[in-house]
Order: C-alpha cells, then sequence, then structure tokens
C-alpha cells in the first residue's frame, strides 16, 4: 500500500440541487457535508430548477424577436427565436435577467443562517451561472445569434456587478458552468466563429475577467445532463484540460476552482492521463466529478485509484448538477460525499492509499 497524498476531502457542489428552497439546500448540505464543502449554492431551486430553461423567459419578452417553426437541431428544447422582419438587431433590448435578484435574495438566507451558526465560518455563498452563451445556443437562431449574444452577454455581465455589489466579496464565490463551449470543442455541434479554439477561449477568459478579483472564482467544465445523459461522453480529459489550460494562460485574475466531469464507467487510466498536462496556478483547487449513486462509495474509490497518478491534488464531487435527479435521492448524494471523504480521511490517518 503506498502513503496517498494527493486525494483532498474537500467536497464541491456542482450547483443544481432540487430540494424546496434555498434554505431546505442549505440545510441538507451543510448538515451532511459540514466545513469540507467550502462553498454552498442555492440549488437553483424554484424557477431555475431547469438550468437555462427559466431564462427562455427573457427572450421572450423582448419584442423585437420572435419564435420559429422549428428547432434547429435535437439536442434543444424549443424552436428558437428570431428577428422580427420589421426590427432591426439594435431593437433588441434584455430587461434584468433575474440571476442577481435570485442571488440577493438567496444570500440572505445564507446570511442568516451563518449568523446562527447552521453554516461554518468560513463557507462562502455560491452563485453558479451559465455562460452567456448557453442561453442564446438555445433560444436563438443560427442567423442571430453572434449578433445577440453580445447584447445578452452585457446584461448578464450586468446581472454579475449587481451581485458583486450586493454580496460582500470574501463570502462570495461565482461559478461559471461551460457546456454549451464545450459540445463546439468537441464538434458535436456547429460554433458561431470559424476558429472554435480561440472563440471559447477568449469567451471564457472575457467572462472571467470581468468577476472582481477578490471574489472566489471557478470554472465547471461540462457535458450536458438533459436526461441525465451526456450529448457525448468523452474520450478522455484531452478536451477538458485544453480549455482549462488556455483559459489559465490568458487569465489575469485567480481562477480558484476547477470543476471537471468523470463519466461513471470511467475507472481506465486512459480517461485520466492527459489531467497530468493541466497547467494550473497552485492555489486552483482541482475537483474531479467521479461520485455516482449508482456504484457509491466503492465505485468513486475505484475512480479514485485510477485518477491518483494523473492528478496531483484534488476535491470530490458529482460529475454535474443535481438538478434533475429525484428529490428524494439528495440525501443519498450528499451522503455519498460524505461518506467517501469519510474513507479517504480514515486512509490517511493510518498514512496509507484509501
Amino acid at each position: 500500500m503506498t502513503t496517498a497524498p494527493h486525494i483532498d476531502t474537500s467536497l464541491l457542489l456542482v450547483g443544481s440541487v432540487p430540494l424546496a428552497d434555498a434554505r431546505a439546500v442549505f440545510v441538507e448540505a451543510s448538515r451532511e457535508l459540514g466545513a469540507r464543502a467550502r462553498r454552498l449554492p442555492d440549488g437553483e431551486t424554484g424557477v431555475r430548477s431547469n438550468w437555462i430553461a427559466w431564462q427562455r423567459a427573457a427572450f421572450a419578452a423582448v419584442p423585437a424577436l420572435q419564435l420559429s417553426e422549428n428547432k434547429e437541431r435535437e439536442y434543444q428544447l424549443f424552436p428558437p427565436f428570431t428577428l422580427r422582419r420589421d426590427n432591426a438587431i439594435a431593437d433588441v433590448k434584455f430587461g434584468p435577467l433575474g440571476f442577481a435578484r435570485e442571488a440577493i435574495a438567496s444570500y440572505a438566507v445564507f446570511r442568516e443562517m451563518k449568523s446562527r451558526g447552521d453554516i461554518g465560518a468560513g463557507v462562502r455563498f455560491q452563485v453558479a451561472l451559465p455562460t452567456p452563451w448557453a442561453p442564446v445556443y438555445s433560444f436563438i437562431s443560427y442567423a442571430w445569434q453572434r449578433d445577440v449574444h453580445s447584447l445578452y452577454e452585457h446584461a448578464m455581465l450586468d446581472e454579475v456587478a449587481h451581485i458583486a455589489a450586493a454580496i460582500p466579496h470574501a463570502e462570495l464565490s461565482l461559478q461559471w458552468d461551460v457546456a454549451t463551449e464545450m459540445s463546439w470543442w468537441e464538434r458535436v455541434y456547429p460554433a458561431p466563429f470559424e476558429d472554435v479554439e480561440a472563440g471559447v477561449i477568449d469567451s471564457l477568459v472575457r467572462l472571467l475577467a470581468a468577476v472582481p478579483a477578490d471574489v472566489d472564482l471557478g470554472l465547471h467544465l461540462c457535458y450536458g445532463s438533459m436526461n441525465n445523459r451526456h450529448w457525448k461522453e468523452p474520450a478522455d480529459t484531452t478536451n477538458l484540460v485544453a480549455v482549462a489550460n488556455g483559459v489559465a494562460k490568458r487569465l489575469d485574475r485567480p481562477m480558484d476552482f476547477l470543476h471537471l466531469p468523470v463519466p461513471q464507467n470511467r475507472d481506465d487510466a486512459t480517461y485520466y492521463a492527459p489531467l497530468a498536462r493541466l497547467e494550473l496556478p497552485k492555489r486552483t483547487e482541482l475537483y474531479l466529478g467521479l461520485l455516482h449513486l449508482d456504484d457509491g462509495v466503492e465505485g468513486a474509490m475505484r475512480r479514485i485509484d485510477a485518477a491518483r497518478p494523473y492528478a496531483k491534488h484534488f476535491g470530490l464531487g458529482c460529475e454535474c448538477g443535481l438538478g434533475r435527479r429525484p428529490p428524494g435521492s439528495i440525501r443519498q448524494w450528499l451522503s455519498l460525499h460524505a461518506e467517501v471523504a469519510d474513507r479517504i480521511q480514515s486512509a490517511k490517518s493510518v498514512g496509507v492509499a484509501p
């Protein structure tokens, strides 16, 4: 048996947790995870429960846009909006998108619970945001995506500014969810620019750079979870590493954490080997989303063993958010986080690999 210096017992909830409301999420997550979760999301409950679906209303509210007759691809919930014939792109104007409103309301609950000691003193309030391309690519027709994106991105960054103005930076963690861009990088769907890699990195760096430098900042790279399925199963972590390295090289402010997905059936060295090429700043925490309820603690330990030779240090999480999981399963999911962390801690205490 070997020593186990690599595995952290810190835990990350990616974002969505389908409980009744933010208070329920904070109560359950704090109870099960304790101080090992350095950040707590509000669960994206209520109207936000299906990730970006609630943003469709923001596009429907723009008079210059109208609904198309047909969907443009399979992995799309609705036919997209397009520009009305008698309007120009300058007529497209977004109002408040709602992210700041929801975050500020949830933070009030977080602050109240923290003041009573129900949430640990060092825990941050985590706000997970989709990149602007995710709603635009889902809800706008191909012909108008680049034009509308610049307008929607501006509105999204206004939301970020309002969040940062209302919530103390020492209490705040902001995570960008990157799914749509990964589908372009993997050549699953057509990108709205010719140089896919440059376009993706430019877009992500612009978003991360807009977050104040003293706000905890993270990146969740994602392969989608509609119907609890990816739009593509990643061959290995090569493209995840390429995106993370591309962003890290260009970013002038700190990136505090990075979350990468791990499919349940990947306990082979091939999947993890590209992690050896990750070039992250020392302060950036790596989280591997290798927890799966179907095979529980033992499956997680197999995937941890497979990752250990290639990742110097990593914490643990689920592959994606839990928003599409049955609410009745959430306590089991949270318990799984704690049980795996306990197994690792127990092994560390006697100086052996778990």
